[in-house]
């Protein structure tokens, strides 16, 4: 049996998702926390999209493959004395067949939070907002975003890794300030490469911060190689908030279509 878990964590503590030797990681504090609670040697989890060391997550998606007369309430409540403070498995339930919580997914979305007043940072949220010493004009932010989305190799903003792909579909990319005045970069992409929105936020606050012209962002693009201008910023301010999946008579189409490799017509 397949089970969906839904998991929130503060990434400050972690070394990032993926399990590594002698590091601590979501991952490999699930996986621990898990096997406990089943009373099994070891079990592996899967997500919806890795996330770098010190990046957060509020609607970070995992599936597993358990016994057949395993309960996922039991499971829940289990979990909930083992785990750290840190990290947290908010649901369980059976998975949809055809369920993969990676492949399934027809996209992510992140949110990058920055107080550019100094005056109005809060100490308490530090560990997810990140400071910025200037004021930031918004609109010129969202007015360089126009080229970014859509279908595009983005090797301009992403680190090449062997074996993978830099081309992505990016559907949305807006800033706005929220209730506490925050600037709050919504971005919703089918799958993201390694600093993609960390590069893309930095590319777009030294527009917001008069460094950079507007078209700057989609020179970036068009260029097609890392530009060093580019900056990556901090990753305490990025949290995964939520995956969005197809109905469930669409699952197994959608990991097939997602496997296949990406090229630009």
């Amino acid at each position: 049996m397949r089970l969906r878990m839904d998991v929130a964590y503060d990434g400050a503590g972690f070394s990032g998702w993926a399990a590594q030797p002698d590091r601590r990681t979501v991952q490999g504090e699930l996986q621990t926390a898990v096997a406990t609670v089943l009373r099994v040697p070891e079990v592996a989890v899967f997500c919806a999209g890795r996330t770098d060391a010190g990046v957060h997550a509020r609607g970070q998606v995992c599936h597993l493959d358990v016994a057949d007369d395993c309960r996922p309430d039991e499971v829940l409540r289990r979990l909930a004395g083992v785990l750290p403070e840190d990290l947290r498995v908010r649901a369980v339930g059976i998975a949809p067949a055809d369920f993969d919580a990676r492949f399934s997914a027809l996209w992510r979305r992140y949110a990058y939070r920055v107080c550019d007043d100094p005056g109005a940072a809060d100490p308490l949220r530090r560990h997810e907002v990140l400071g910025w010493p200037r004021p930031l004009d918004v609109a010129a932010m969202n007015e360089s975003t126009t080229p970014l989305l859509g279908l595009h190799d983005f090797a301009g903003y992403c680190r090449r890794r062997d074996g993978a792909t830099t081309i992505r579909r990016l559907i949305e990319l807006e800033w706005h300030r929220d209730e506490a005045g925050l600037a709050v970069c919504r971005v919703v992409a089918d799958a993201f490469c390694h600093q993609l929105v960390r590069s893309l936020v930095g590319a777009m606050l030294a527009v917001g911060g008069g460094q950079r012209p507007t078209g700057w962002p989609g020179d970036v693009l068009a260029a097609g190689s890392r530009r060093p201008g580019v900056q990556v910023v901090a990753a305490h301010g990025l949290t995964l908030e939520e995956v969005g999946y197809p109905a469930d008579d669409q699952l197994a189409a959608r990991a097939e279509q997602v496997r296949a490799l990406r090229v630009l017509a």
